[in-house]
């Protein structure tokens, strides 16, 4: 990028519409990383029946794409800064779409998991340039409003997203079963892509960091050494090499460390900035981050399963299910932000935890109560209870974490908060080998199977229990009340870092 194009950048007036298109442009790709989460869990039985494919497929398919995203993060936003985020963008999305065309095309379950591998690296790239295009777009005064659209595309993603996978496995397009879920990304994609290139001016980092990839390819690989054993260990009988796997993951962890404090040493720029975990609300914070992704991991995957083969469900059914959770999500994400936290302050999270273990160990209570005959109806009480606890957690979770946190590390700590929320979420998926499919045997009839999956899913419950229980104990070291961050302060970029990662996922 020239000088004369930064300039033009960053010179460009408040009243200049092009930057509205830019904002509908970049806000269309977050959309769709946000939907292709959601829409992937309800057809993951579909893909199993179709694709014929394995316990430890299954999970890969999902965890594969979470562990890319994580991994690539930190990575693709400091090629954003370094390289220029309009043109990373426009390299995340066209391999977002590509990678989706060769999922919806995948001929077996292997080639189905590493596209999936590629669309969450390719995730990686395009979402985190999403806020950086939009602070470089827009003068601080507008970005309440453009954060305030923002939730919205939040809300519509998480509702939206179970419902159009239903629709698309149900009607059956074409002959394709499960396969449009991904193909529906190519138009979308596609017309993004061509419009970004038009209406998204290009903007770097004055001072951007030096990447590290000999950190990412650490995380990487410890992530790898614990994960493919956990997700394989039962089909394989838990062999020894696994567990030598999974034992010197630890040590890789521990390398990273070692190699992480040596990088900050050297030039100041690691992937993780270690200092920040003296901070003690940022530490437990982290905790409670990666805790609350394994929660959700092993939740959301068990829940679809449970619906769809335990129950006999068909897609749709299960899809609108679960809207009464979205719903109850989103309204209580917007009521702890604008009024509850502001008052009460570390009592909503925690609230939000002991509110969403209580949906959880009433729903295993239904479960085991009525079996399989339970309705839908029967489980909207559990499932509102369940989804207001996690939107008093999710929303205001980031600045509790970041209040303490110097903003000269705001963006790093940013960008770590999602990494390690995205690693937990592939762990919780690993773990579903354990918590759930360790519950169901090998060879059932047709009649055992739905009670199987039933035992299973209720397993797996006290599991989420139990982490809703250590995250709540967890909370008890983040701030009494979190610093409430005002756009258009004197500082207004440290506390549009501090936002970031509300609004990346």
């Amino acid at each position: 990028m020239t000088s004369t194009e930064q300039t033009l950048t960053a010179q460009r007036p408040p009243g200049d519409g092009r930057r509205w298109f830019a904002l509908a442009i970049v806000m269309t790709a977050a959309f769709m990383d946000l939907v292709d989460v959601t829409i992937v869990n309800i057809a993951i039985p579909s893909i199993q029946r179709d694709a014929g494919a394995s316990v430890s497929q299954i999970q890969w398919i999902t965890a594969g794409y979470a562990l890319a995203f994580a991994a690539g993060l930190i990575t693709g936003g400091r090629l954003g800064d370094i390289h220029g985020r309009k043109r990373l963008f426009l390299i995340g999305i066209g391999g977002f779409t590509l990678a989706s065309a060769l999922c919806g095309l995948a001929v077996n379950p292997e080639m189905l998991v590493a596209s999936r591998i590629l669309q969450g690296g390719m995730a990686a790239m395009m979402v985190p340039q999403v806020l950086s295009i939009v602070h470089a777009t827009f003068p601080a005064h507008e970005r309440g409003k453009v954060f305030g659209l923002f939730g919205a595309i939040v809300g519509l993603g998480a509702v939206s997203g179970p419902l159009l996978g239903a629709l698309l496995t149900e009607w059956n397009l074409f002959g394709l079963q499960w396969r449009p879920i991904f193909l529906i990304n190519l138009p979308v994609g596609v017309v993004a892509w061509t419009l970004g290139r038009r209406f998204i001016g290009e903007s770097k980092a004055p001072k951007a960091l030096k990447l590290d990839l000999v950190g990412v390819a650490l995380v990487t690989l410890g992530l790898l050494m614990l994960l493919y054993p956990l997700t394989r260990g039962r089909e394989l009988g838990w062999p020894l090499w696994g567990h030598l796997s999974m034992a010197g993951a630890l040590g890789v962890f521990a390398a990273l460390v070692a190699y992480e404090r040596r990088k900050a040493a050297r030039d100041g720029s690691p992937l993780v900035e270690l200092s920040l975990f003296r901070v003690k609300s940022f530490a437990a914070g982290i905790a409670v981050q990666t805790v609350f992704g394994v929660a959700l991991g092993i939740f959301f995957l068990v829940w679809t399963l449970y619906m769809q083969i335990g129950l006999g469900w068909s897609p749709l059914r299960a899809g609108l299910t679960g809207v009464p959770f979205s719903i109850a999500v989103s309204m209580a994400a917007g009521l702890s932000v604008q009024q509850l936290v502001p008052r009460f302050g570390r009592k909503v999270l925690r609230a939000g935890a002991l509110l969403m273990a209580a949906g959880v160990l009433l729903y295993l209570w239904e479960a085991h109560r009525y079996g399989l005959a339970v309705a839908s109806w029967q489980m909207a009480l559990p499932l509102v209870v369940m989804g207001a606890g996690m939107g008093l957690i999710v929303a205001p979770l980031t600045d509790a974490v970041l209040s303490e946190v110097p903003r000269e590390h705001a963006g790093s700590a940013s960008g770590l908060i999602n990494t390690v929320q995205q690693m937990g979420n592939a762990l919780g998926l690993g773990l579903v080998s354990v918590v759930f499919f360790g519950e169901i045997g090998d060879r059932l009839t047709r009649a055992q199977v739905g009670p199987a999956f039933v035992h299973a899913f209720q397993h797996a419950l006290w599991w989420v229990a139990g982490i809703m229980g250590v995250i709540f104990l967890l909370m008890s070291a983040l701030p009494k009340r979190p610093a409430q961050h005002v756009e258009g302060a004197d500082d207004t970029e440290a506390p549009a870092r501090e936002r970031e990662p509300e609004l990346v996922r």
